[in-house]
């Protein structure tokens, strides 16, 4: 059986650095040189990957505090705390009896994490060659405004890129799978570096190719004959086993209608992180 489970590449350097690798196949779609359809050439998708891609808010001609209030994210995520002091609007008895000068009681609104300390995302990169530029930036804007609105109330974030396929082979169907981490909890938050991962075409039609590319050539030459595989979605355990509870995001598809514009891109992200409890909807 061919090998097209690859192991999880575990930070954005190792990653590029697969990318990258010397294609083991002749004419691999990674490489071509017509820019058009992959969102960049080969030379612009690595300096993307290196340097990131805040120009994609410029070209929409907002900031990721617009995009913040025009999906109602101002504010972050609130709960009350009791908070103690000489004084407030109710009396702590049990403290009062013992002499505490700070036996006052006020409810102090307060940023929470309700997932805990990490909170990792799983965003599928494959998608239909059909799927238009424009949509696919949509869709990743919006992904990216929200994963830095539950930076900004204090969650520690990692996010991981899947690309994952249904590979048609003469010994019949596999299903390929490739991980990489794309940002690491704790480390630097580097926004661009986001925004080209999960909005920009020469992600998957580059980057993403370049890996399967530099595979062993039957792999690379399996991928190419059959256009690198049915997008299909990702799952939890495609992730290494010590991750855990991570949210593993829809993939994108040609009927879907809410990234046609950002302001529904951005509506329809809220109102899924809300279900998942990560921020006020």
């Amino acid at each position: 059986m061919l090998p097209v489970h690859l192991p999880p590449m575990l930070s954005w350097h190792e990653f590029v650095e697969k990318a990258t690798a010397p294609p083991t196949v002749v004419g691999a779609e990674s490489r071509r040189s017509k820019g058009g359809w992959h969102g960049a050439t080969w030379e612009e998708a690595l300096t993307l990957a290196v340097d990131g891609w805040p120009l994609a808010l410029e070209e929409a001609d907002v900031t990721v505090a617009e995009l913040r209030a025009g999906a109602g994210l101002d504010q972050g995520a609130t709960e009350l705390e009791p908070a103690w002091d000489v004084t407030g609007s109710e009396v702590d008895i049990a403290a009062f009896l013992a002499g505490v000068p700070e036996c006052m009681v006020d409810a102090v609104p307060r940023q929470v994490s309700r997932r805990g300390k990490v909170v990792t995302f799983l965003i599928p990169a494959g998608y239909s060659h059909a799927i238009g530029h424009q949509v696919i930036i949509n869709r990743g804007l919006a992904l990216a405004t929200l994963c830095t609105a539950i930076i900004d109330v204090g969650h520690s974030v990692e996010i991981w890129s899947g690309d994952t396929s249904t590979l048609r082979t003469p010994e019949g169907k596999l299903r390929s799978r490739a991980m990489a981490r794309v940002i690491t909890a704790g480390e630097p938050f580097d926004v661009g570096r986001l925004i080209f991962a999960v909005a920009h075409p020469a992600m998957l039609r580059r980057l993403w190719f370049g890996v399967w590319d530099g595979q062993p050539k039957e792999v690379a030459k399996a991928m190419m004959l059959d256009n690198y595989g049915l997008p299909a979605p990702c799952r939890t355990d495609d992730l290494p086993a010590d991750i855990a509870d991570p949210y593993v995001l829809p993939h994108l598809e040609e009927h879907d209608r809410q990234w046609d514009d950002l302001p529904s891109a951005l509506a329809w992200s809220r109102r899924m992180f809300g279900e998942l409890g990560l921020i006020q909807h």
